[in-house]
């Protein structure tokens, strides 16, 4: 257990392996110490703390975090640090609450399989295919092939850190052109069909469905938002949140492949490849 003070937290699995939380890498570790028994409720997996005994509720995202450290640990160098019934309980819990951490696709399942034998000396897969395999799951943004979290390198000064594409806000740049084309379809439609045969106005949005979608794709990408990615992720210096647009706006230039921001919390400069969506800081001079 940390010493009072420190930024280390030490919690207890059920089986009464103990895993710490180091709160400046955000990562769990395996201590092999051994400790009370926990009684967590039916179907949810949970921990005990070490210094006061109480059960701790963990996060999804702590949760999510110790499968996914536990996956590497195994992959990479064959170590558990939960138990086969530990880890079917944080599965079964992780599915529970709708994680997409504990669904992987085919894909993922051989990137690790193909670490797991490199480490056992019997490659599945040539350095080729691996590094062609990592590059396609980064530009997906799969969570076994890179890590999120800010890292910093000491000998250069850098900072590194992972963005993600933002879905949704993406999906909201199709919105002012949809809804503009959709008031235009029930104008003409009123104009031109109600005077012959009287229509629902549901009915006519649905007849004029694909047109309005198929215009909508075609006006927002090559007129308004041309060749746009939109992206999130934390400083690699201080970790807050930062957004980035990729593209142009109404023919109006703006960042291609590599993008220069300054963060809107700490003010540290850093670069973030549109193809990887890798950020990283300039070194020191």
């Amino acid at each position: 257990m940390a010493e009072e003070g420190s930024e280390k937290i030490s919690v207890k699995t059920k089986s009464g392996k103990e895993i710490g939380y180091d709160e400046t890498t955000g990562r769990f570790y395996e201590t092999g110490r051994e400790g009370e028994e926990c009684a967590p409720t039916e179907g949810e997996y949970c921990a005990v703390d070490q210094s006061t005994g109480k059960l701790i509720q963990l996060t999804i995202e702590e949760k999510e975090r110790i499968f996914l450290d536990s996956l590497q640990s195994y992959y990479a160098s064959g170590r558990q640090l939960l138990s086969d019934a530990e880890f079917d309980l944080l599965k079964e819990d992780l599915q529970w609450n709708g994680s997409q951490m504990v669904v992987m696709n085919r894909k993922e399942v051989r990137f690790l399989s193909a670490v797991q034998a490199y480490l056992k000396g019997q490659p599945m897969i040539s350095d080729e295919e691996y590094n062609t395999l990592k590059a396609e799951l980064r530009e997906e943004g799969s969570k076994f092939a890179v890590s999120r979290e800010p890292v910093c390198y000491i000998d250069t000064g850098v900072c590194k850190a992972t963005f993600t594409r933002d879905a949704f806000r993406s999906n909201l740049l199709y919105l002012p052109v949809g809804a503009l084309l959709t008031i235009v379809w029930l104008g003409l439609g009123y104009e031109l069909i109600e005077p012959i045969i009287r229509l629902n106005p549901i009915l006519l949005i649905l007849l004029g469905s694909y047109p309005i979608y198929k215009g909508t794709v075609k006006i927002t990408e090559d007129y308004v938002f041309q060749d746009f990615k939109v992206a999130y992720g934390p400083c690699p210096a201080c970790g807050a949140e930062n957004r980035i647009y990729f593209g142009d706006i109404l023919f109006v230039e703006g960042f291609k492949d590599v993008a220069d921001i300054k963060c809107k919390n700490c003010k540290t400069e850093f670069k973030v490849q549109r193809n990887t969506l890798r950020a990283s800081t300039l070194p020191k001079a």
